[in-house]
């Protein structure tokens, strides 16, 4: 098996506690993990699971390779924290390593809690900012809401633009449905007259005509989940990480289609329900 490979974080006592990551296990860092200290790291729960799966990772050691350092050397495990995927839209298992800043001496960004409105604490953080280092810049002021809107923006672009495809893609689907439905009316008006003639309801042709609009949307329906399906699985043989929806997308997808082809289906079965006798008799 190849060497597992983990993110690298540089964090600061409370880290965890202001963004309300669980510890599972150990400490936190303190001020007492400075230059010259004993190293510590504390690693995310898949990094203990994946490692050392037999048994309790906390006071373990632990080597990486990662030419920012030099020469490898070990560090003991402290704490376990759960994990935080701060990469992906869709949360999966990360292997994460955690480092005290005092050890390391490489900062970031900082992070601060607020009880009310955020906004209002820039200018005083701000503030202490500079009288700690008067050159230290501060860039850019966002909570972590605006971050993630951020990152989903391509996410919520992408879902616009299918979601406008789909929407023409059932449109296209219900003049389809319709279209067909009328010229089948058409072309059997004489029979609705023939019917009607020998007594029967005009509900019943009514009913007759949804009920074909919907197994031609059942049909449909069929066609294309076995397609898609097939697809699904070709393109799984190329591009890893494809994943067939589940069965509540498809049991909704089927009723909107139903539904709109039911909707597709009302006028051309009312028509047939109001055929005169008559005149459709006449027709060749």
């Amino acid at each position: 098996e190849e060497d597992p490979r983990a993110r690298f974080r540089i964090v600061a006592p409370g880290f965890f506690a202001v963004l309300g990551v669980p510890m599972l296990a150990g400490r936190d860092f303190t001020e007492d993990d400075r230059s010259g200290s004993e190293l510590v790291a504390i690693v995310s729960q898949s990094v203990a699971q994946r490692l050392f799966p037999n048994g309790n990772a906390v006071n373990r050691k632990l080597w990486w390779t990662d030419p920012l350092f030099g020469k490898p050397q070990p560090r003991r495990i402290v704490g376990i924290v759960a994990d935080v995927d701060d990469e992906h839209v869709v949360p999966g298992p990360a292997l994460t390593l955690y480092h005290p800043v005092r050890q390391i001496g490489i900062a970031g960004r900082l992070f601060v809690h607020a009880a009310g409105d955020p906004y209002a604490l820039v200018p005083e953080v701000t503030r202490v900012i500079h009288e700690i280092s008067a050159e230290q810049p501060v860039e850019r002021a966002a909570t972590l809401e605006d971050v993630r809107a951020e990152v989903l923006s391509p996410e919520r672009l992408n879902a616009f633009v299918f979601s406008g495809f789909a929407g023409i893609a059932l449109l296209i689907a219900v003049v389809g449905v319709a279209g067909v439905l009328a010229f089948s009316v058409s072309a059997s008006t004489r029979e609705f007259g023939v019917r009607l003639a020998v007594g029967s309801a005009p509900r019943h042709l009514l009913t007759s005509v949804l009920s074909e609009g919907v197994q031609i949307a059942a049909i449909g329906i069929a066609a294309g989940a076995a397609g898609g399906y097939a697809l699904a699985r070709v393109a799984a043989s190329y591009v890893e990480n494809v994943q067939l929806p589940g069965a509540l997308p498809v049991l909704g997808s089927a009723a909107v289609l139903i539904g709109a082809a039911v909707i597709a289906s009302l006028m051309p079965a009312a028509r047939a329900s109001r055929v005169d006798v008559l005149q459709a008799l006449r027709s060749e």
